[in-house]
């Protein structure tokens, strides 16, 4: 029987694996992924931003844990010479409306710790001479990095210390035990005292939950090409809607200095590459689904025309960045996030995490969670413990 098994090989996964394994040395370790390499999910498939916190409700998870865990990435980064660097981001307030929005998250980053500078709109273009706005907060702390960087050093790191990734390796199910748990595999059954499902995209399944389901939504990205790409100089963002948990098409100048645009988001009718039908069935057979689509209906359906028009996706981009041109765009990747849905439509947004037995589910975890993801790993080692 093993010491503990972690369901998924992100990054919340591969941080909680190896944090347990250094508060436990000498215990069996294991951590199980699907993919044939970790990272391959969420938390590959991103733009490597490293959140400040400025968004999130004071005194939530995401608050307290995207402050702690970016703290502690940056250390790591800086530690293993991991790529790694501060930008720093503009949110922007296009129009007169979103000066009241703009106003409660210089309000929010205060009360989590975050330092911002109010600027006028003449005022930001000091930081970013191309982009209009009435007014604007900057954000010195906001960073990226290469998060399929990170979980690869995890997982090195986890082999350092007598721990083992298997990749290859899809959960069917996961049930606690009057000794443990059992967690079954395709044709195996395995043993432990702890199991740490960090599923993402299967969350809901291995959880069996009954009022929640993960209903997946496609980020869809284009990228600035050369030598428009010099009219950003880091990360600009529109000020969000806080009725979505999603930031709007903005530009990132990654680690690697691509600037992407976007995302937009799109519900996705797969999970997964390999996901079918029945992928689109859990969707559309689920309350919540419904109930959001009338929410969000006009919304929604912009997000599916802007997917399948480079003229929208521009028109979008240009609010911020005037002179942009369709032709400044090219395609760059999409990535799957695991939204949490409730059966009343409500979008869970903080990260939720449930205990049966020996198994601890994390049922939801979306951004910031790389960023966060040594601090939720803390946490769940610490409920492990505890119990």
């Amino acid at each position: 029987m093993r010491d503990l098994i972690v369901i998924g090989g992100g990054l919340v996964g591969l941080a909680t694996a190896w944090r347990y394994l250094a508060a436990h040395p000498r215990r069996d370790v294991l951590v199980l992924e699907r993919a044939d390499a970790v990272c391959r999910g969420q938390s590959g498939r991103n733009s490597g931003v490293v959140h400040s916190g400025l968004y999130y409700a004071p005194g939530s998870r995401k608050a307290r844990l995207c402050r702690a865990g970016g703290a502690a990435l940056e250390a790591l980064c800086r530690e293993a010479s991991l790529p790694f660097a501060r930008r720093g981001k503009l949110v922007v307030a296009i129009e007169e409306a979103d000066l009241p929005r703009l106003a409660e998250l210089e309000r929010r980053g205060a009360a989590n710790g975050v330092a911002t500078q109010r600027l006028a709109g003449d005022e930001l273009q000091r930081h970013e001479p191309h982009v209009r706005g009435r007014a604007a907060l900057w954000v010195p702390e906001t960073a990226v990095c290469d998060f399929g960087a990170v979980g690869e050093h995890l997982a090195a790191r986890l082999a350092d210390g007598g721990g083992a990734v298997r990749c290859g390796a899809a959960v069917r199910a996961v049930d606690p035990t009057p000794a443990g748990a059992r967690v079954v595999l395709d044709g195996e059954e395995l043993a432990a005292r702890r199991v740490v499902a960090c599923a993402g995209l299967e969350a809901d399944r291995l959880a069996r939950a009954r009022d929640l389901r993960v209903v997946p939504f496609r980020g869809e990205y284009r990228r600035l090409v050369a030598p428009h790409d010099a009219c950003v100089r880091g990360l600009v963002y529109p000020v969000p809607d806080p009725a979505l948990p999603f930031l709007g098409v903005h530009f990132t100048r990654r680690v690697d200095d691509v600037v992407e645009v976007g995302p937009n988001a799109v519900l996705a009718w797969r999970r997964t590459p390999d996901g079918g039908a029945a992928d689109a069935l859990a969707t559309l057979t689920w309350a919540g689904t419904w109930k959001l689509a009338r929410r969000y209906l006009l919304r929604a359906g912009g997000e599916y025309l802007r997917a399948r028009s480079d003229e929208l996706y521009a028109a979008a981009a240009r609010r911020m960045l005037p002179a942009l041109e369709t032709s400044w765009l090219a395609p760059a990747p999409s990535g799957t996030r695991a939204q949490v849905v409730g059966r009343d439509g409500a979008l869970v947004d903080d990260f939720a995490f449930e205990r049966r037995g020996a198994v601890l589910h994390v049922l939801n975890a979306p951004s910031p969670a790389a960023t966060s993801a040594l601090a939720i790993a803390d946490e769940l080692v610490a409920e492990l413990d505890a119990r």
